[in-house]
């Protein structure tokens, strides 16, 4: 996959050549341009290569945290219907690679790989994969583990200071609204009871409670869903109006129970994640990982947070 730098947007920032070394407390750049796009090309090369062979165990090789859990499920799920593996899959290809480096202190340290891939939307227009690296030590490999879309492939207009991003902290000393280290909580809450006022209206916050609840009773079927904060770190940008660009992830449990002597078949594309054996059941609990793109507003801004992409994947498939 060829790799070439490229000049940045205003939002993305191109490494200026730096070294990465040890830093437990000095602010220094998580990675170096060169360190940045050997990530990238490793990712891609491992990504075509999963995707060939479908095999999960080779997705923690290159992909971490929610990703991780997302993608790895899905190659579980397609190679229990080819397990033949996929020599036919259309190699992703990623080209003009732009990247967003903040200093950090202490681990884990992260950065992000955007770059125009040959993957399309709905309309026909490449789009640009914005990939988040993690990780936690030095001899540590940089492993993927969030990966976004933004809306016209741009994302949030980040602050930058000599060529780097902020991070913004997970705790106390965010500055935001919302801390990115309680987003999970505070999305998977408002999901569950639809109370509080920390998101903006969307098809990701009040339009998926109205679907759920048009879906939650059909004819011989009852659905219900919780939702709970996952344990994967969120990773948040400063962005130039003193809120950020944070990337989290929630895990939800849908649960399906039809009326008495009736058997919920699952669907084919979902047999390879069925825990234990199929069995003859009425109910049926799904696990789904949901990663989130959005951004915070700063304290006392008076806005509201904003999701800007949703990306999931069934995870587990549990008969009752």
């Amino acid at each position: 996959m060829p790799v070439t730098l490229t000049s940045a947007a205003a939002a993305l920032v191109i490494l200026s050549g730096c070294m990465t070394v040890h830093g437990e407390r000095e602010m220094l750049p998580a990675v170096s341009k060169a360190e940045g796009a050997k990530a990238l090309t490793r990712f891609t090369d491992s990504f075509n290569q999963t995707y060939r062979e479908l095999d999960p165990k080779r997705n923690p090789s290159f992909e971490a945290g929610a990703l991780l859990a997302i993608d790895q499920a899905g190659i579980k799920a397609a190679h229990a219907l080819r397990p033949q593996g996929n020599p036919g899959f259309p190699a992703l290809e990623l080209t003009e690679p732009r990247f967003t480096v903040p200093k950090q202190a202490g681990w884990p340290k992260y950065f992000i790989a955007d770059a125009l891939s040959n993957r399309k939307d709905a309309k026909g227009h490449p789009t640009r994969w914005f990939l988040v690296f993690s990780r936690n030590d030095l001899n540590e490999k940089w492993r993927a583990v969030y990966f976004a879309q933004f809306p016209g492939n741009k994302a949030p207009e980040l602050k930058t200071k000599d060529g780097y991003a902020e991070a913004v902290p997970p705790g106390s000393g965010s500055g935001l609204t919302v801390a990115p280290g309680k987003l999970s909580r505070a999305y998977a809450d408002y999901l569950n009871t639809g109370k509080g006022s920390v998101f903006a209206p969307g098809p990701q916050t009040d339009g998926w409670r109205a679907r759920r609840a048009k879906d939650a009773r059909q004819v011989g079927s009852r659905i219900q869903w919780r939702d709970s904060p996952s344990g994967h770190p969120p990773v948040a940008l400063r962005t130039t109006d003193g809120g950020a660009l944070v990337f989290f992830s929630t895990v939800y449990h849908q649960q399906q129970t039809m009326f008495a002597g009736a058997t919920i078949r699952v669907p084919a594309n979902l047999r390879g994640l069925v825990e234990g054996p199929e069995k003859k059941t009425n109910r049926m609990t799904f696990t789904t990982v949901s990663s989130q793109a959005v951004t915070v507003p700063a304290k006392g801004s008076g806005d509201k947070v904003v999701i800007l992409n949703r990306r999931e994947g069934k995870t587990l498939v549990e008969p009752q």
